[in-house]
């Protein structure tokens, strides 16, 4: 079996991760000729001096549009790309050298229509990166969901690291136009087409987050406000651990109002689930600043997340309205249809 890869990449207004993220491909151990695929997402800090830096050491198609969202621009990305398999990856990532080879491997040896693989922080990455990235790949905080081997559930690969047969994308359409949210709900249209995916634990990138503590708590409220309309679109993948952030802030707040009344147990296991978090955290990270910011990162994953989530939850089950009215925010128009 012979594979031509196609990377797809969607772009909104970053030359910069552009070109470090091209740079960790031409430096890739791997012989096989690839294409990149470049879509600028209705970008007015465009790309084109970066891509000529690079034409000549790799193959580039490069694309500009309107601005219709990164679900779609993946979706035109794949629909111009020559590759009979698609890697898809955000342009805030940087790849080891061994990934593309690494890939080609696992799919050679147990092919899968579609796979994941996790992220991880670079040791260049600041103390605050390193912290937003624990709080969201750790087994402590997420189950292990964006690409931990212990994962407590089936692996749902996510849109920063994701692959896709040409074929599951032409059976599917690709990606819907929900955002975020868009990524499970192609891996739940895929399982019931009756294709599989799985996680390739060691192609794993560097998820280079440009974000502050601001910009993290609206990311993860709208994953916790997105995952109520997953819900409702496909009721049969529905966990009751979605439900786990939620209770756990519900629970942190009623274990400190009881202290009033001189019940400390129930503090006291927060308090060792922290220091938990915090002993974890400093190891992997070598940092104890890490370590402490992984705390304060955690309570606001928990807390964007679960208010999110309960709020969707209500108004998506009980207000009689459709998704798109209730939260406009979330999807984007011009959308190629699913």
């Amino acid at each position: 079996m012979e594979l031509y890869f196609s990377i797809i990449i969607p772009v909104f207004n970053r030359p910069i991760e552009v070109d470090e993220l091209l740079q960790s491909l031409v430096d890739q151990d791997f012989d096989e000729d690839f294409e990149v695929v470049i879509v600028e997402d209705g970008s007015t800090e465009t790309a084109t001096d970066v891509i000529e830096k690079y034409r000549g050491r790799l193959t580039i198609a490069y694309f500009q549009k309107e601005n219709t969202g990164p679900g779609d621009s993946r979706n035109y990305g794949m629909k111009h790309a020559k590759g009979d398999y698609f890697i898809i990856l955000d342009s805030d990532c940087l790849l080891p050298p061994h990934y593309l080879g690494e890939v080609n491997r696992e799919l050679h040896k147990d092919f899968v229509h579609c796979f994941g693989g996790p992220d991880t922080a670079h040791k260049s990455f600041t103390v605050t990166q390193k912290a937003i990235n624990y709080a969201m790949t750790s087994t402590l905080t997420t189950g292990g969901i964006r690409g931990n081997k212990t994962a407590i559930d089936k692996f749902q690969p996510r849109s920063f690291n994701m692959g896709l047969s040409k074929e599951v994308f032409q059976k599917t359409n690709g990606f819907g136009n929900i955002h975020p949210g868009e990524d499970p709900d192609l891996t739940f249209r895929v399982w019931r087409l009756g294709y599989g995916s799985r996680l390739l634990e060691n192609a794993y990138v560097f998820h280079k987050r440009r974000i502050d503590w601001a910009k993290f708590y609206k990311q993860v409220n709208k994953f916790g406000m997105v995952r109520p309309i997953l819900n409702k679109w496909h009721p049969t993948t529905v966990k009751l651990t979605y439900w786990f952030p939620t209770v756990f802030v519900i629970g942190l707040l009623f274990s400190v109002a009881i202290t009033i009344k001189g019940f400390y147990e129930p503090l006291a296991l927060y308090l060792l689930y922290f220091s938990l978090v915090f002993i974890h955290s400093s190891i992997k990270n070598g940092s104890l600043i890490v370590g402490f910011l992984s705390i304060y990162a955690t309570l606001i994953q928990f807390i964007g997340y679960g208010w999110g989530f309960v709020k969707s939850t209500i108004l998506v089950n009980f207000s009689g309205k459709q998704p798109e009215e209730l939260f406009p925010k979330l999807f984007f128009k011009n959308s190629s249809p699913c």
